[in-house]
């Protein structure tokens, strides 16, 4: 029996103590309650606000040649690297040209003979003409001795027919010299086209500049370009002292940026530094990507890299050489808009509530039915995008008010204020939870300094 009476004494002990914890609390919830819900504040302020695109992409060179040969075959000679400085018309690369040596060796030989044919035709129509005249004659001797009775019908006839036989000869060899001048033109083509396949063996830069990619070795066979193809790549040169950005904006910013915008340029191979640069080329197709569901639509954006932002970089001893390399990753920041002195808000403190006199609208219930016309729903009428406002919480005596307030252009901190405050007005801007949701108009609020926001004591 003692047992159990102790058991159950120590039953009450404990309960006991969990009521007195309960009460505790209850005070503590009350006092806060009564203090209103604990907030940070700032004050409006003017600043300038640049609002910016961001965008991810890569260093690329503005003028990068890819060099494919006109004709096919094996690469037997390479006479530079990569990273190598050429001019305009040094020889980079040979391909085998015996092939097309012996093309433009049976080339000339058919241009040759073609003119040899043409030769022959001239001879023969000067004979055909030597003919004709001759039978020409003969045949007005027999006309007129015809008349006169003085030879026979079968005389005149053959003298005749000798006449028409040489008349056509030479009709017949002028068309003969006709076609040798067209197969001498044609052959003469064969010839040009086969010099030009030979002189293509050897690969030339078409413009000053940098071997920035070599694509074959010595020995490798190459396709030339056709209709159908661009042909193999030897190489690229590419002209390291102009580089661009070229980046990837969303279908959502792209409206925002303008040709000649300033940007700021953050290369991952140099941290801690930006470059100046500015937008010079805005696509106007996009690139999709995804599928229908997930897709995703950007648009390209070149920005050219303003070297006096480099200047230090640059080897004077190496007027060819660059800082940047082809393919770098880079950060830019597009400036698209410019507010210089103006009155701001730090971001967080702006939210959005309903209006007043449309609280009404969003209480009232539409009856709808089903499909099957058996059951009904309650619905709440939707929110009209008219009944949304921006709004700040200005602090004023321990008292949230609600403002409502116009706002423009914004940067990653700090938001353009356009009407509803003056200059060095008290807002509230955290928590966040706060702001954006449970707070009203009138709450009883309760101020501390920001970093003691979630761990300031009761007093």
């Amino acid at each position: 029996m003692t047992a159990k009476k102790s058991k159950k004494k120590l039953w009450i002990i404990i309960g006991a103590a969990a009521v007195v914890v309960l009460i505790i609390i209850a005070a503590v919830v009350k006092g806060q309650r009564n203090d209103g819900t604990k907030i940070a504040t700032e004050k409006v302020t003017k600043r300038t606000i640049i609002q910016t695109v961001s965008a991810n992409g890569k260093i690329q060179p503005e003028k990068d040649i890819k060099i494919s040969p006109y004709i096919s075959g094996e690469v037997v000679e390479l006479y530079v690297k990569e990273g190598n400085q050429v001019k305009k018309g040094d020889l980079l690369a040979k391909i085998d040209p015996e092939i097309y040596i012996s093309q433009f060796d049976q080339s000339e030989a058919a241009v040759n003979t073609q003119k040899a044919n043409l030769a022959n035709s001239k001879a023969r129509l000067v004979q055909n003409k030597a003919n004709f005249e001759n039978s020409r004659l003969t045949f007005e001797r027999q006309e007129k001795l015809f008349k006169e009775g003085v030879i026979s019908k079968a005389e005149y006839d053959k003298s005749k027919a000798d006449f028409q036989v040489t008349q056509a000869q030479v009709a017949g060899g002028e068309q003969d010299i006709m076609a040798s001048e067209f197969m001498v033109k044609s052959s003469e083509a064969a010839l040009k086209k086969s010099k030009e396949d030979l002189n293509r063996t050897a690969i030339f830069a078409p413009n000053d500049g940098t071997v920035s990619k070599l694509s074959v070795l010595k020995g490798e066979r190459v396709t030339g370009a056709s209709q159908f193809s661009s042909g193999t790549e030897i190489m690229r040169i590419a002209n390291l002292n102009e580089m661009e950005s070229q980046v990837q904006v969303n279908e959502n910013d792209i409206v925002r940026i303008s040709m000649g915008d300033t940007a700021l340029i953050e290369v991952d191979a140099y941290l801690n530094r930006k470059f100046k640069g500015v937008v010079t080329e805005i696509a106007t197709s996009a690139n999709t990507t995804g599928t229908s569901v997930d897709q995703v639509t950007n648009f390209n954006v070149k920005i050219h890299l303003l070297k006096k932002s480099y200047e230090d970089l640059l080897d004077p001893l190496k007027p060819d050489y660059s800082p940047f390399r082809p393919g770098m990753s880079c950060t830019v920041e597009i400036q698209t808009e410019f507010a210089v002195n103006v009155l701001t808000l730090p971001i967080q403190a702006v939210t959005t509530r309903i209006a007043k006199d449309s609280l009404d609208k969003i209480n009232e219930k539409n009856t709808v039915k089903n499909t099957d016309g058996n059951r009904e729903e309650e619905v709440i009428t939707a929110k009209k995008k008219e009944d949304v406002q921006e709004c700040v919480f200005v602090y004023s005596d321990g008292v949230a008010k609600m403002v409502k307030v116009k706002t423009g252009i914004q940067d990653n901190t700090y938001i353009q204020l356009l009407s509803g405050l003056k200059l060095g007005e008290e807002i509230i801007t955290a928590p966040y939870t706060a702001v954006s949701k449970t707070l009203k108009d009138g709450d009883k609020v309760k101020k501390v300094d920001k970093k003691d926001l979630f761990t300031a004591k009761e007093k």
